[in-house]
């Protein structure tokens, strides 16, 4: 694969991979701080009784009220502004006015437009107090996904992300989902190159400075398998047993990596209790 310096590239995929520049940087890091405080925003409303749907809507407001739009909306036809995945819900769950349950866990992902560039991150809740095993799965998607994070670094390769990521979750007797992956993400919602959550060191495309994607690792207690249903968007585990992301848009730069999509709150990690 081709790397291709992102001034010089059109707005649309060309299957190069796009080096940004500091003002690319800049653009992430005001987008990225904004999807950020809107999932803080969540953070304060997860509650039993509260429905995804009204989620969906404080994202929404919070978007329009700080010259943002969610990628999402209309982004192939899809109606929603979030994508809220629900327990058994892997990925890309709608939102609906079916309220949260006691013990229930959701993924809100999040994708704001700023100035054209785009701030793409998700993060687990727990609804009030959740089983164990719910606990120890977000646990360890969130130490997946950091775990990751920390192989990226300019003369890597992406499958030392997938690498990381994938020794660490099956020993502990988990799966990691193949169907899904993260992206490159900056001025164009999806992009060059994908990345893999499973993987070899040293394969993949070389990682260098200026690259800009998601890591975001789908971690299921039971096996990786999943299905779409009906509605060409709910992908749930096969099995039906819980599954868990986490997601942040980071830039590998010329030490190592940044992130920008760190919660400006500090809910960073999983937090249980309600």
């Amino acid at each position: 694969m081709s790397y291709i310096e992102a001034a010089a590239a059109p707005l649309r995929k060309t299957g190069q991979i796009r080096l940004h520049g500091p003002e690319g940087f800049e653009g992430m890091r005001h987008a990225g701080r904004l999807a950020a405080q809107a999932l803080d925003l969540v953070h304060e409303m997860v509650a039993p009784g509260v429905s995804t749907e009204a989620i969906d809507n404080l994202v929404f407001e919070f978007a329009m009220d700080n010259g943002a739009m969610p990628a999402t909306l209309m982004y192939r036809g899809y109606r929603k502004s979030t994508c809220t995945s629900i327990n058994h819900v892997v990925c890309h769950g709608i939102p609906n006015e079916k309220p949260l349950r006691e013990g229930d866990i959701v993924n809100v992902d999040v994708t704001l437009i700023f100035d054209g560039w785009y701030g793409d991150t998700s993060r687990m809740y727990p609804v009030g107090e959740i089983p164990r095993r719910a606990e120890r799965l977000l646990d360890i998607t969130y130490e997946s996904m950091m775990r990751g994070i920390a192989a990226v670094k300019p003369g890597g390769h992406v499958g030392d992300i997938g690498a990381a990521i994938q020794d660490y979750v099956e020993p502990l007797h988990m799966s990691v989902v193949r169907d899904f992956c993260g992206h490159g993400v900056g001025q164009l919602f999806h992009d060059e190159p994908n990345i893999v959550h499973v993987g070899r060191p040293g394969e993949g495309p070389e990682l260098l400075p200026g690259m800009i994607f998601t890591v975001e690792p789908m971690i299921n207690l039971g096996r990786p398998h999943v299905k779409v249903l009906s509605d060409g968007w709910t992908a749930v585990t096969r099995d039906r047993a819980l599954s868990a992301q986490f997601e942040h848009s980071v830039g590998v730069t010329e030490t190592g990596v940044e992130i920008f999509t760190l919660s400006p709150k500090g809910y960073h990690k999983p937090i249980f209790g309600g």
